[in-house]
Parts: structure tokens; C-alpha cells; sequence
């Protein structure tokens, strides 16, 4: 139960730090850019949604791959993610994960298997069928998690994954990252039948439902569905409810959203019913509150060496892009 807290503590500050520095950076309605701002362009942030993240990748191990959203900060850390490089990224700087050239949608860390971050809805399921049919045919013992929202499961990518898997008895563990929205709209109004559990269920692949803001529930059906995975069985998928507490992006007011269910969003705080929880099992309050400087002091480094960092030098511009000629990686 620390280390569930340790790492929802980590990913709440780190998307509370990056939100700080965002601010300024998206032009909203045609608003100027503030040069001010470390990290530009559109910030997704997990807040509220961090149970889900720590309570998979708890029992994922180094070797294990893992794609993820346009939401993926979360994932990333509770992967291994460096925290320093992370945010490096975000800001765009040279010492970020990627170079500074994938930012916040795009972040990835190839040596903690997360193969990254993805812009494009429901773009990450066929990628994961991808990697996981090629541990198949390597033998490997690993297994890939598959991290989407709700708003994926109303989008082709979804059909053709979940199909791929369930024919071929892929190593893969979708799991259903559910707050409810999708973008700015509620994906109930959007979704005919009753959902994705059902939907993959007919497709073969066997799913479960969690309340993902109960960190404890997730950690226990990962635990089971990731040995279910890796002991051959073929893929599974999760479906874990919880709620976005901020906004689609980092500049979105939500006025689209009725108040009583941003009020339920955060009455269910994950962090706190970890909390809550782990002092009903004995921990001390001060064993948490030095968790919780712990990794503050954690995310306030990370954004100096962030702030520190260089940005690219214009010829990485030009690396890591592939010639349309003889396809050889420059």
C-alpha cells in the first residue's frame, strides 16, 4: 500500500508542477502564446485518474511494454519513467526522454518499455497488438499493457485490436481508462449498448470491471489478469472506472460539466482513499506526510534540471526521420 501512494503521490505532483508551467502556453481563441511558459502546446493531465496507472504497472515487470494516450504521464511514471528526463520533455529541452522534440502527447522511454504517448485516439491498441505479436513469435515471456479512454471503444482501431488479440491469443491487457468523457462531450450520450466490457466480451476477449479510484481494487485484478496474460491464456481487458478532475486540456474550464459531477470527482480522490486507507492499516501519518515531501522535493528538482536543460539543437530537426528512398534511418 506505500508503494501504491508513493507512486500516485508522484504522478499528482508531477501533473500539479507541469500544470504551472503550462500556464500561459496553449493560445486560447486566438490569445497570444506567454513566452513565459515552460511547457507549450496542449497538456493532458491524469489528476484523479492516478489509481489506475499505479495499481497496473505494480505488477508489470522492466522487460514488460506498455502504449498509452495522449494522457500518458501516469503511465510513464509508474512505468520507471525518469522523472527528471520526463519533465525535461514536457518543457521541450534537449535532455528530455525524447530530445524535447515529443513533448507531453508524445513522451516515450524505450528502456523501461513504454513505447509511448499518442496523440491519435485508440492509436495505441494496434501498436500493442503489434509489439505483443511480435513477443509471440520471439517466445518471450512478457506481456504489453494497453492503456485507452472510453472515447477509444467508439472508434474502429478498437474492433480491429481487440479481434487481432483475440484471434492470434496475444500477450496484451487492455486496460479501459474510463473517466467518462470523452474530449468535451460525456461518452455515455455517445456509446449505444452497454459498453466496452460487453463489446469486448463478444469479441472473445474476456473483461472485468474495478472501480479504478480504489488503488487496492486495481492493484488486486491487474495482479490476476497480468498472470492470466503471461501464463498464455490470451489477452484481457480491464475496465476501470474512474473520473477526470481537470479539464479535456490544460486551458479547458469545463463549463460543459454539471458542478454535482466535478463535486463527485472529487470527493473520490484517489490519493485521499489511499490515504485513508493505508492509515487504517497502520501507517502513520508521518510516514505518509514524508512520502509526500519525499516526492515534491523529487518533482522540484526535476523541474530545475528541466529549466536548466538546453533546447535541441536545430540539426536534431533533421535526425530521427526516415528517407522516403531506401528507408535507412538517418
Amino acid at each position: 500500500m506505500i508503494d501504491l501512494y508513493r507512486t500516485m503521490a508522484r504522478i499528482r505532483a508531477f501533473e500539479l508542477a507541469a500544470e504551472v508551467a503550462s500556464q500561459g502556453g496553449v493560445g486560447v481563441l486566438g490569445a497570444k502564446v506567454d513566452e513565459r511558459a515552460k511547457v507549450r502546446g496542449p497538456l493532458h493531465l491524469s489528476i484523479g485518474q492516478e489509481a489506475v496507472a499505479a495499481g497496473v504497472c505494480a505488477h508489470l515487470r522492466r522487460e514488460d511494454l506498455l502504449t498509452s494516450t495522449h494522457r500518458g504521464h501516469g503511465h510513464t511514471l509508474a512505468k520507471g519513467g525518469n522523472v527528471r528526463r520526463m519533465m525535461a520533455e514536457l518543457f521541450g529541452r534537449a535532455d528530455g526522454s525524447n530530445g524535447g522534440k515529443g513533448g507531453s502527447m508524445h513522451i516515450a522511454d524505450f528502456s523501461v518499455g513504454m513505447l509511448g504517448a499518442n496523440g491519435v485516439v485508440t492509436a495505441g491498441l494496434p501498436i500493442a497488438c503489434g509489439a505483443a505479436h511480435a513477443l509471440k513469435l520471439q517466445g518471450k515471456p512478457n506481456v504489453v499493457a494497453c492503456f485507452f479512454g472510453d472515447g477509444a471503444i467508439n472508434r474502429g482501431p478498437f474492433l480491429e485490436a481487440l479481434n487481432w488479440a483475440a484471434v492470434y491469443r496475444l500477450p496484451v491487457l487492455f486496460v479501459c481508462e474510463d473517466n467518462r468523457y470523452s474530449a468535451t462531450t460525456s461518452t455515455a450520450g455517445l456509446t449505444a449498448g452497454p459498453g466496452v466490457a460487453a463489446r469486448a466480451n463478444a469479441l472473445g476477449v474476456p473483461s472485468e470491471t474495478v472501480d479504478g479510484n480504489d488503488v487496492e481494487a486495481v492493484s488486486a485484478m491487474a495482479e490476476r489478469l497480468v498472470a492470466k496474460v503471461r501464463g498464455g491464456e490470451g489477452p484481457q481487458l480491464l475496465h476501470a472506472l474512474t473520473w477526470r478532475v481537470r479539464g479535456h486540456v490544460s486551458v479547458d474550464t469545463q463549463a460543459y460539466r454539471d458542478p454535482q459531477d466535478l463535486q463527485g470527482a472529487l470527493d473520490a480522490d484517489p490519493l485521499k482513499r489511499a490515504r485513508a486507507r493505508a492509515l487504517a492499516s497502520g501507517a502513520s501519518a508521518a510516514q505518509l506526510d514524508a512520502i509526500d515531501a519525499e516526492v515534491q522535493a523529487e518533482i522540484d528538482d526535476a523541474v530545475a534540471f528541466a529549466d536548466a536543460s538546453p533546447p535541441p539543437d536545430v540539426a536534431a530537426a533533421y535526425t530521427d526521420i526516415q528517407t522516403t528512398g531506401a528507408g535507412a534511418w538517418l
